[in-house]
């Protein structure tokens, strides 16, 4: 059983930032140059991606939660009651 949901939008951050982080420490033990500007578009972009993923993700759980809701509380007009 898991112990939280799976939330994509925090995953996406998690992976550019760490990409932010390998493109610093590429630049810091010399293996190539990065300027510091340049790591400034992949955070913002990547931080903009985790809000649309996020935004998307939230979206889709919600309508699956009211759909699953709609479809439990529907019951059947013969019944017996």
């Amino acid at each position: 059983m898991l112990r939280h949901e799976f939330q994509p939008g925090r995953l996406v951050a998690g992976v550019v930032l760490a990409l932010a982080g390998a493109l610093y420490a590429g630049d810091a033990g010399g293996l190539w140059e990065t300027p510091w500007f340049a790591v400034i578009p992949v955070v913002t972009g990547g931080l903009c991606l985790a809000g649309v993923v996020g935004g998307l993700t939230r979206g889709i759980r919600r309508r699956r939660t009211a759909m699953a809701g709609k479809a439990t509380s529907e019951a059947p007009l013969d019944a017996p009651g």
